[in-house]
């Protein structure tokens, strides 16, 4: 489906020597400060997410959620040049995307897709529990540990200089790793080390991601039953 890989493709590239001084942290390694970043976000509350990457085949996932540690969340995701709104509350993902969505996500199943994307258009779809594919969509710790799965990935960092990150300040820290990727994460200096950006730069899947309103309320609302189906059932009265 067209949320394959949106977590894990926008965060994989997340991955010292010290170098321009951060008051913040003074005297701290890169490699310590990105450990410190990453616990720390793994902490948080709750996070806004927004990114977008480019995978092999040319096309791009997009992500722009506010989500919690309880799996509360809201926004919108994309793939292929289409989005669709995306809610998880009491445990139940929604996803609500028009008919080109749909006939994106179910492109590998075309009678599927002629039978079912009337049904599914412009409607809060109530998707399986067991969906690998939309799995992690609103999963926060999910975002992290994708990010931080190969701590390789983030030691050998280099200090950079302090810059601002949608009007906060951030330490820059820089790896030029395999494949011509630069990666760069940019860690809050005030305040807890929050990530607040990361970058990847060349290499197979360049993208960016931001993260901020760390520690905000993630309350979505239960869709309409008027406007709800579920896949489930849709599903398995197509196999019928």
């Amino acid at each position: 489906m067209a949320t394959a890989s949106v977590c894990v493709a926008l965060l994989a590239g997340c991955g010292g020597d010290s170098g321009d001084e951060g008051e913040a942290f003074e005297g701290q390694s890169a490699d310590d400060i990105a450990a410190k970043a990453v616990e720390a976000t793994r902490q948080a509350k709750s996070m806004h997410v927004k990114g977008d990457t480019r995978l092999e085949d040319g096309s791009t996932v997009t992500i722009d959620v506010s989500v919690d540690q309880e799996k509360n969340c809201e926004g919108t995701i994309g793939a292929g040049g289409t989005e669709a709104d995306v809610r998880h509350t009491d445990a139940t993902l929604y996803l609500r995307g028009d008919e080109r969505y749909w006939r994106t996500a179910l492109k590998q199943q075309p009678d599927a897709a002629r039978k079912m994307v009337p049904e599914l258009r412009d409607k809060w779809v109530k998707m399986p529990a067991n969906d690998a594919t939309t799995a992690g969509v609103c999963d926060k710790q999910g975002f992290v540990a994708a990010m931080d799965e190969d701590e390789s990935e983030r030691r050998g960092m280099k200090r950079g200089s302090t810059t601002d990150v949608n009007g906060a300040k951030a330490l820059e820290l820089t790896k030029d790793a395999s494949g011509g990727e630069k990666l760069t994460l940019y860690v809050a200096t005030e305040g807890e080390p929050y990530l607040l950006k990361t970058t990847t730069e060349g290499g197979k899947n360049p993208g960016s991601v931001t993260f901020g309103e760390y520690g905000e309320t993630v309350d979505p609302e239960q869709p309409p039953a008027a406007e709800t189906v579920d896949m489930k059932d849709l599903a398995g009265g197509q196999r019928a």
